[in-house]
């Protein structure tokens, strides 16, 4: 007779598969590393926690020159208007500037704290035919550099009483 192989249908079961720890726990160290370092992003670019209240001068702003300012405003089509502030700027420091965020404190006569309003600055590209602004980010400010600049903003009170704002810089990118 010819030899049969037996095969055992029931068999031992194998060990149960289990999880691959090594992969578990890499991710699990760059999800910490992630959050540890948007936590600290967040923090060394000084976020402004409520633009309408007065906020502390960035560390760069003594560095920073405003000069030539000047007050105009605009209809816009919505019913509303629009205020400009047009200024020089100089960069009196040593490093480049990149973003700089300034804080506008527009005073009234009745007593009440006056309106603030932070908006970025924006470098004068050209003025014709019309007035070509870019963020400070594509025109850095090297040390030493000067550049003309617009701050736009829309929604001023109608108790300003028209004296030209104060105006803070608050944040400044630098490279």
């Amino acid at each position: 007779m010819a030899d049969l192989e037996h095969k055992n249908l029931f068999s031992e079961p194998k060990e149960p598969h289990s999880i691959p720890m090594a992969p578990i726990a890499i991710a699990a160290v760059a999800v910490v590393i992630l959050v540890a370092v948007i936590v600290l992003m967040s923090r060394s670019h000084g976020t402004v926690s409520d633009p309408t209240k007065l906020q502390p001068l960035a560390a760069y702003a003594p560095s920073l020159v405003i000069s030539g300012v000047e007050m105009s405003e605009a209809q816009i089509p919505s019913g509303g208007k629009q205020t400009y502030i047009d200024g020089h700027i100089a960069n009196k420091g040593s490093a480049t500037v990149t973003a700089i965020t300034v804080q506008a404190l527009f005073p009234n006569d009745q007593q009440m704290q006056p309106q603030m309003e932070m908006v970025s600055l924006n470098i004068v590209r050209s003025r014709d035919p019309f007035v070509d602004l870019m963020p400070v980010s594509s025109a850095p400010i090297a040390p030493g550099g000067e550049a003309d600049f617009r701050l736009i903003f829309e929604g001023i009170n109608s108790n300003w009483n028209l004296h030209p704002p104060e105006l803070h810089v608050v944040q400044v990118g630098t490279k």
